[in-house]
Parts: structure tokens; C-alpha cells; sequence
């Protein structure tokens, strides 16, 4: 069995309020049928598709923020039916505390994970994995006084920090200039070599998807979206945006895609 499974999920919402078919039936409006999808433990897999195809509702359901209507997520053996620690999400809107400092925010992730640690040890752990991020000397400033790729790195900081099973990419990088976006991609690339996470991200971004996945797999446009196919990205690693796209692999996977 896989490490993470998303096996024959279906998403279906009320298409309105009140609305009725026939027979006094509810009518719903399917979001995306029978999502099937293997990735292993270590694998870094990307799901593209235009927005509206219900890329991030599937997420959603694999973090175990919405419930499927049909289908289910197992990872580890394990099914997923609501939130945890062992699946981490970074998100496209940062999501940060904006009250808590950078290196609170991501002390209170690590003492969640570790409830009995004491807090020296909770302090190392966040500043190791702030330092990693680049993000030293800026550990004492409130979101509002960092820039978004700052923002983004402290969310990555703090998700890598919880050291969870599986780490949940929603668009992370569509709020960040293309400048600040490349730099970051390539500190999540080194991040994830270093620990190994298995990682599952969503993106419309082709070139983004090429450049940091092992394997991605396309879905179709709503409604009743479908996953299509998935595919390994046989470029070499390290890769880096300006060497990748003189490969011939590149504009096959590009011209696919």
C-alpha cells in the first residue's frame, strides 16, 4: 500500500440553496468524481489544473479540513477523517498568527507537536528551522512587518518544524513576486532533501510543478473534474529553473502538460 492514499474521493456541494430535482432531491453540484492517486513515502507529487477544477478542496479533504462525499484518505495505514499534526499545510494566504512574532508562530507549532517538551527546547527547534529558511535576525517581527516571501518562509519554517508525515503545498508561491518565488523554491527544494517529507502540492504554475516534483499528476477542468493521468518528472536532480529549461525533457514535459 502506498504511503498516503487518495482513493475514489468524490466531492459534491448543494448547487443551491434550496434548490430541488426531481422527486423533492436536493440538486448538488460534483466538484471533481472518483480522485485516485498513490504517493509514496518520501515522493514529492504535484496535481495541476486550471483554478476552479477543485485542486485545493482535494487538498482540503487529504488535511481533513472537509470530509469527502464519496471515497477516502488513508495515510499510513491510517484513515483521515479530520485534522492533524502528522499532515502540515502551507498556505497561499500565509495563514499566520499575525499577533505572535515569526519565531512564535512557529514555537507554538513545535510545542503542539511536543507538548512535554521544555521551552528551551521548543526555542532551538523553531530557530533551527528558522535559521534554514533564511529567516535569521528576523525571528522577532509580526507578520505585518515582513514581506510576503518572509511570511512564506516563516510558514515553511513552521510547517517542516511539526516534522510531519506528509506536507500539504496549496499554491504556495501565487501571492509572491516571480523574483522572491524563485528564491524560495529553491530553499524548499534543499529543505525537502534534507528531511525527506513526502510532500503533496497543488498548482496551475507548469513550470513551478516541473522544477520541484518527482511525479505530477493532471486533472481536468470542472465541473466533475477527473485526474487524468500522472507521470515522473525525469529531470536529474539538484535542478535549477535556468539549467532545466534547456533540457529536452523539459519541453516534452511542458508541451504535455
Amino acid at each position: 500500500m502506498a504511503f498516503l492514499s487518495i482513493e475514489r474521493v468524490s466531492k459534491y456541494f448543494p448547487s443551491q440553496e434550496g434548490a430541488t430535482g426531481r422527486a423533492g432531491r436536493q440538486e448538488t453540484f460534483c466538484v471533481f468524481r472518483d480522485v485516485d492517486l498513490r504517493i509514496e513515502k518520501g515522493e514529492f507529487v504535484t496535481l495541476i489544473g486550471h483554478s476552479g477544477c477543485g485542486k485545493s478542496t482535494l487538498l482540503n479533504i487529504v488535511a481533513g479540513f472537509e470530509q469527502a462525499s464519496s471515497g477516502g484518505v488513508i495515510l499510513d495505514g491510517k484513515e483521515v477523517t479530520s485534522p492533524g499534526l502528522d499532515r502540515m499545510v502551507v498556505f497561499q494566504s500565509f495563514a499566520l498568527m499575525p499577533w505572535l512574532s515569526a519565531a512564535e508562530n512557529v514555537r507554538l507549532a513545535v510545542r503542539a507537536a511536543h507538548p512535554t517538551w521544555a521551552s528551551g527546547q521548543v526555542g532551538t527547534e523553531a530557530q533551527k528551522y528558522l535559521d534554514m529558511m533564511g529567516l535569521k535576525g528576523a525571528e522577532q517581527k509580526k507578520p505585518a512587518f515582513l514581506s510576503g516571501g518572509m511570511r512564506q518562509r516563516v510558514g515553511l519554517a513552521r510547517a517542516f518544524a511539526v516534522q510531519p508525515k506528509v506536507l500539504l503545498l496549496d499554491e504556495p508561491f501565487a501571492q509572491i513576486d516571480a523574483l522572491t518565488r524563485g528564491v524560495i523554491q529553491e530553499e524548499l527544494v534543499r529543505m525537502w532533501s534534507e528531511t525527506q517529507h513526502t510532500v503533496f502540492m497543488v498548482t496551475h504554475d507548469v513550470d513551478e510543478a516541473i522544477l520541484l516534483s518527482d511525479r505530477i499528476a493532471l486533472m481536468t477542468n470542472g465541473p466533475e473534474a477527473r485526474l487524468t493521468e500522472s507521470f515522473a518528472v525525469d529531470i536529474p536532480r539538484p535542478r535549477t529553473r535556468e539549467t532545466m529549461i534547456d533540457t529536452d525533457t523539459y519541453t516534452r514535459l511542458r508541451n504535455h502538460i
